[in-house]
């Protein structure tokens, strides 16, 4: 499961076997969100609010990495870092 982006302890990953639509998922404090990529809605799961508004900060600014670690999760292939939210 590859970790593409680390910021204030949450942790955004990218796994290879996920077929759904283009979605990633955070980790925080023993709790994880699946989020869809193209709208940054909810698919399971849930963060605090606070951590969930960083989740989301970071993700609308950095959507087309995003799209292309999906694409090349898809490929099976290494996946690039994602700049943190700063």
């Amino acid at each position: 499961m590859p970790r593409v982006c680390e910021f204030f302890g949450i942790q955004i990953y990218i796994y290879y076997s996920d077929h759904q639509d283009p979605h990633f998922h955070a980790l925080y404090g023993g709790r994880e969100v699946e989020v869809r990529m193209d709208d940054l809605s909810v698919l399971a799961g849930q963060l605090s609010p606070r951590a969930m508004g960083m989740v989301v900060e970071w993700a609308s600014a950095r959507r087309d990495a995003l799209f292309e670690d999906w694409k090349l999760a898809e490929e099976h292939l290494p996946l690039k870092k994602i700049a943190p939210l700063k």
